[in-house]
């Protein structure tokens, strides 16, 4: 019943004007901000740590972020009326040159990108554009949830693969055939990652990226997604870079991923009310070695 719910309120959606989505995201988002207590205070405390801004900013960040979640959800409702004739209507990718760029090396590309904004669009937007787009997908709890976003991203034209699968193998032969293998890399990466200062305290990060950069000698380009005023979206693409090997396995994946993990902060600095402030981001404790001060 859950699952045909969410079927019935797309088609509804997709009734709409898109000012009317937005209109009624915001509406939705300011709801969020109310009832959400838990999220919102941890949000708000977070952002007042992390960002050393006063609790009067935490607190319009906090506001801001809830809005953009709820037209973020809106706009997910909305996807099946996205298409290759209107995408750049609502999604405009900038620096395709680095794009294009990046995939005719013909390595396969790791593509570094956040929960930044609405990042369901970016992947459909990526595939409309005709970009070679793969990614990993975390399964939802909810069954009804988890089958309405395959769904929709399948409709999208993304083609993806679960984790706890095969995905390794899934991953290294879609990196062969020279395709973009989406990560996103702003989760706490567990024991399994590497510690790095993270907006001002350390984090355990995923090496996820780092370790296909190395493996295939593919280009590593970060793109992110962030809310125009005028209510749609624009991409920010940095440079391409590579990993280098030195030699060194333990520095190079640690100099690869502290420079991935530079170009997130910077991004979150500069649109600080796009980003998810109350995901655990920093759930895995940090033991500093003897005689370090830990930050």
């Amino acid at each position: 019943m859950q699952y045909y719910f969410f079927k019935l309120l797309i088609k509804i959606a997709c009734l709409l004007p898109y000012s009317t989505i937005l209109w009624l995201g915001k509406k939705l988002g300011n709801i969020y901000y109310k009832a959400a207590k838990k999220q919102v205070d941890r949000a708000r405390a977070t952002i007042r740590e992390r960002l050393e801004v006063t609790e009067e900013r935490a607190d319009e960040i906090t506001r801001a972020m809830c809005r953009n979640i709820g037209m973020t959800l809106m706009e997910i409702l909305y996807m099946p009326r996205l298409n290759k004739k209107n995408i750049r209507k609502y999604v405009h990718i900038e620096r395709e040159d680095v794009l294009w760029g990046a995939v005719k090396e013909g390595k396969g590309v790791v593509v570094l990108a956040v929960h930044l904004d609405n990042w369901e669009w970016l992947g459909a937007a990526l595939a409309m554009y005709g970009y070679p787009l793969t990614s990993f997908i975390k399964k939802q709890p909810n069954e009804s949830v988890n089958r309405i976003l395959q769904e929709l991203r399948s409709g999208a034209g993304m083609e993806l693969f679960a984790r706890g699968t095969n995905e390794i193998i899934i991953a290294a032969r879609a990196m062969k055939a020279g395709k973009m293998l989406g990560f996103i890399a702003d989760q706490d990466g567990g024991y399994d990652g590497i510690f790095l200062p993270f907006l001002g305290k350390m984090a355990s990060t995923p090496l996820g990226p780092a370790f296909f950069a190395k493996k295939f000698k593919a280009p590593i380009v970060p793109i992110f997604i962030v809310r125009r005023p005028d209510g749609g979206h624009s991409t920010i693409v940095y440079d391409s870079f590579h990993y280098e090997d030195t030699g060194n396995e333990e520095l190079d994946m640690y100099n690869c991923t502290k420079r991935m993990t530079e170009i997130v902060e910077e991004v979150i600095k500069k649109h600080p009310d796009n980003w998810l402030w109350f995901q655990k981001r920093w759930n895995t404790p940090y033991n500093p070695p003897e005689g370090e001060k830990e930050i």
